[in-house]
């Protein structure tokens, strides 16, 4: 393990990780017990509030991001970022490699909802920022459909990682269909996102201070917008079915994750 990290440039990056989860926690804190509070108090609109607090934590995940490049713990780039900026009434349904994926994605998408797990609410660096962002709740089934079908009516935007957890290196990739029966229920389009990391870092098999040998680059693209209408019709075929179909397709949309890269370059990248 000394030996592994007898380079001055990977010791760096190993403590500059640690200060960059140190940030990270600190400011999940003080959004929560601070910045939100004082939306709570001199804001009385729960939908404008929810609108502050979203593009709150998306300013603080662009500061975070850009903090951590700087420092050199890691490089980022998302690729046409104004086509999820701009994207509306629909599920973006992105794999689930690393930590970094919710981060990176809602960095460039300042509107979005996200179906988070229920047990986020219990960590105490996350849940004021659930609560305050009014995300979706995986566990609240009987009132997660209705309120799905109400916000994308609106025009959100609702992330979902059909994993249910982070992809295990060298595993095969599984889906589960809750953002398919959301999809054919709601009968809304979704956009796919593929992700990747350059290194084995955050993902489910690594600690935060396994750090590889080379500076990890983080990568994400949309994809097509599949469109709903190609997999359902509310008339002739029944939604379980649909659902099924539905996520085959993504399934295999999001396991072609290196051939969505090929072909991209900086240029198109958000810097």
């Amino acid at each position: 393990m000394i030996r592994s990290l007898a380079s001055p440039e990977r010791l760096w990056r190993l403590l500059m990780t640690g200060l960059c989860f140190v940030l990270f926690g600190l400011g999940g804190l003080l959004l929560s017990q601070v910045w939100f509070n004082l939306l709570l108090l001199c804001v009385r609109n729960r939908y404008t509030r929810r609108r502050l607090a979203r593009r709150s934590i998306s300013v603080s995940f662009r500061v975070f991001l850009t903090i951590a490049r700087t420092v050199g713990a890691l490089d980022y780039r998302i690729y046409n970022a104004r086509t999820l900026r701009e994207e509306q009434g629909c599920l973006i349904v992105a794999n689930h490699p690393t930590l970094l994926d919710y981060v990176l994605l809602a960095s460039v998408m300042p509107e979005t909802d996200c179906l988070v797990k229920s047990s986020l609410l219990k960590n105490p660096f996350l849940s004021g920022v659930i609560r305050a962002a009014d995300y979706l709740i995986n566990s609240e089934a009987d009132a997660l459909l209705s309120q799905s079908q109400t916000r994308l009516a609106h025009g959100d935007t609702i992330m979902i990682f059909p994993e249910g957890t982070r992809t295990r290196p060298g595993e095969k990739m599984t889906l589960h269909r809750g953002a398919a029966h959301i999809a054919v229920r709601c009968h809304c389009d979704i956009r796919t996102v593929a992700i990747r990391c350059s290194e084995h870092l955050l993902d489910k098999q690594s600690k935060w201070y396994h750090v590889p040998p080379t500076r990890p680059l983080f990568e994400a693209t949309p994809g097509e917008r599949v469109q709903i209408d190609h997999f359902c019709d509310v008339n002739e075929q029944e939604p379980a079915r649909a659902a099924r179909q539905l996520t085959r397709h993504l399934l295999l949309k999001l396991q072609s994750v290196e051939s969505t890269f090929s072909g991209l370059n900086d240029a198109s990248a958000l810097s």
